[in-house]
């Protein structure tokens, strides 16, 4: 049996085991946290948004002189772009989806709740928003034209109002029901709370923030209310006939800005070009984390070569005795790889503890589920095959040693 020599010949090298060890486990522990929460903002950057992406556009105009009837202006800016050829739905809107800016408003079970059960995205949308962006109704209806309110300024005490609430609004806020229409929840507390009945639920609803919002886990805690309110700044969200976004987009353009009416344009963006700009620095940090963690992974590699290399030259004697003796090539490179196993596995296993330590780190202050103990029993294979590969050279170098050339004396 191999494993007693090998064991021995490891206490004799006790400081080449724990630097390949030590490197092995900072290796095990950085790259299956990284490789973790690489993999989460990439789940999280493919989250979909409810929308249909593909045939939706966000265009906003901004006054920079004052508007007598701002109101006004917006249902005329509606008409004109529904008057696009190829337009099939426009709604004004107070936010958009993955748009980063917007408004998120904390809910209340009860009146006399101190603590808000949840907050999510509060979106306001002067026409039907679900045709608007192509959200899928799962329970409930849309609005009807009556339910739809206007204000020529911000109302100071709350009213009761129909609402829309996504799916993962609805379940944060009755985690034991599984039907909810018609329940009646709060948006503030105390006597001047605005009293909120659902209509319908959405399946999928993002908030402006995607994944990243405040009080929400899952970036889809969103609700819609039937509102138009005045704004110097109108935003419009304008759903297209399927490949007609890019001519109705310039169409759009041009329908909403005049010489001289007062009015500059804000750069319109497709959905697509919103999710891209959202994720963007997300892609470049996964990506960058990647390749620096791969670059460890090559450094420990590298590492576990040098050292094989070293031994496999210092015990050239002890190699040809043992070709002499009768040892096939077979069994050196077996020895070799075996030795390289165990010293592996001794750094694998100060790696698993470090990792879950770190991991608790990192869920902590990211906000991260624990690391799964599969994701990390596919790291330890990684560095397992990763030793054996970097081992595989020195140790095909070593059972090719001739006898006669390794026990001659130098």
């Amino acid at each position: 049996m191999e494993l007693k020599p090998i064991l021995k010949t490891l206490l004799r090298n006790k400081i080449g085991v724990a630097v390949i060890a030590t490197q092995v486990a900072l290796t095990l522990a950085i790259a299956s946290n990284v490789f973790y929460i690489v993999a989460d903002k990439v789940s999280a950057a493919r989250q979909p948004s409810g929308v249909d992406e593909a045939n939706v556009f966000r265009i906003r105009a901004a006054n920079y002189r004052d508007v007598a009837d701002p109101l006004a202006q917006q249902k005329r800016d509606e008409a004109a772009l529904r008057s696009i050829p190829g337009v099939q739905q426009v709604a004004m809107v107070n936010q958009v989806p993955l748009g980063q800016s917007g408004n998120n408003s904390g809910f209340f079970l009860k009146r006399d709740q101190q603590q808000s059960t949840t907050n999510c995205a509060t979106y306001e949308a002067a026409d039907s928003l679900v045709d608007a962006l192509g959200l899928k109704l799962i329970e409930g209806r849309d609005f009807t034209p009556e339910e739809y309110l206007e204000f020529t300024e911000y109302p100071t005490e709350g009213q009761p109002l129909p609402v829309i609430v996504s799916e993962a609004m609805a379940r944060v806020m009755y985690p034991e029901e599984s039907r909810y229409v018609g329940r009646v929840f709060y948006q503030g507390n105390g006597d001047k709370a605005s009293e909120l009945r659902i209509v319908g639920v959405v399946e999928t609803l993002s908030t402006p923030w995607g994944r990243t919002s405040w009080g929400s886990k899952t970036g889809g805690e969103s609700l819609v209310m039937p509102v138009r309110m005045p704004t110097m700044s109108p935003q419009y969200v304008v759903r297209t006939e399927p490949g007609r976004q890019s001519e109705a987009l310039k169409a759009a353009e041009s329908a909403l800005i005049q010489p001289g009416d007062g009015r500059i344009l804000v750069p319109a963006n497709t959905m697509l070009e919103l999710r891209e700009h959202r994720y963007r620095n997300d892609y470049f940090l996964s990506s960058m984390m990647a390749t620096m963690t791969g670059l460890l992974v090559l450094v420990t590699a590298t590492g576990i070569l040098g050292m094989a290399s070293f031994w496999v030259g210092q015990r050239r004697k002890q190699i040809g005795v043992r070709r002499a003796l009768g040892a096939r090539r077979s069994d050196i490179l077996r020895y070799y790889l075996l030795e390289n196993f165990i010293v592996t596995s001794i750094g694998i296993v100060a790696g698993v503890v470090l990792a879950l330590v770190l991991n608790q780190l990192v869920a902590e202050s990211l906000q991260l589920s624990r690391l799964p103990l599969s994701d990390l029993a596919i790291g330890m294979a990684m560095l397992w095959l990763v030793g054996q590969a970097a081992t595989f050279a020195p140790a095909r170098r070593a059972s090719q040693i001739a006898p006669a050339t390794a026990t001659r004396s130098v």
